[in-house]
């Protein structure tokens, strides 16, 4: 499972600063020079697709990593473990 957090953090993108609930927009948009703005537009209009949009963004929000290299998924887990 090392690998494959190894492998999130080597990947160009991050959850962005400029974030209003989980910075997966906010990433996005700053990897790609877009607006944040139109990515979360287009991010709510993706909502409108049954599970592709509220899917997709919840699968972005456990993996990818903050700028700090933390992710969700990751801490997520490693807290479950430590309630065992």
């Amino acid at each position: 499972m090392d690998s494959f957090y190894r492998f999130l953090r080597s990947l160009p993108i991050r959850r962005g600063p400029n974030r209003w609930i989980g910075g997966v927009c906010g990433g996005i948009a700053a990897k790609f020079g877009w607006d944040p703005t139109l990515v979360r537009i287009v991010t709510l209009l993706l909502f409108l697709v049954p599970g592709i949009g509220v899917a997709g963004y919840l699968v972005a929000w456990l993996l990818l990593p903050y700028y700090d290299g933390t992710i969700a998924l990751e801490r997520l887990l490693a807290n479950r473990s430590l309630g065992r």
